[in-house]
């Protein structure tokens, strides 16, 4: 784990609500000069604690109306088995997060779509037919109540 003080902690949170703020900005933010701001956020990316930059792109803006859980059971709990359904994930672009569970299933599976019939092509004709996967049960979206990926920042003081 990283150590990180209260500065670094101001300076995530301002950076966790604009990822484009300058230096100076970040400055006026946090109580410090630039050229400090500077090399903190360089000290953060180096032990990466700021793991990249991205643009927040509405899924609904461009037509991705479907966001479902699915969840997985494979066929044989081998290491290859494992290993299999892991690539095959990897190459699906519908699917957004992937988790290794406990419980009931083995892996639970955020996918968005455009529609209904995406989701139906990716269960019915990707993951049934896949020789790792003995059973899918998917959840459709009916309403978000929570979209963040903020950290809890407030947490580590």
């Amino acid at each position: 784990m990283i150590e990180v003080d209260l500065f670094d902690l101001k300076m995530l949170a301002a950076l966790q609500d604009d990822g484009r703020l300058t230096n100076q900005q970040l400055a006026d933010n946090v109580g410090l000069s630039a050229s400090q701001c500077s090399r903190r956020r360089m000290r953060l990316e180096d032990d990466k604690v700021i793991s990249g930059y991205h643009a927040d792109i509405s899924p609904e803006a461009l037509g991705f109306g479907v966001v479902a859980f699915i969840q997985v059971t494979l066929a044989t709990h081998s290491p290859d088995n494992a290993k299999k359904f892991r690539t095959l994930v990897q190459r699906i672009d519908e699917i957004q997060e992937a988790y290794s569970l406990t419980g009931d299933a083995d892996y639970v599976l955020k996918a968005i779509l455009r529609d209904l019939k995406g989701l139906s092509n990716l269960v019915n004709d990707v993951l049934m037919p896949h020789q790792s996967v003995a059973h899918v049960r998917s959840s459709i979206v009916l309403d978000r109540l929570k979209d963040t990926s903020k950290l809890p920042l407030n947490t580590l003081r």
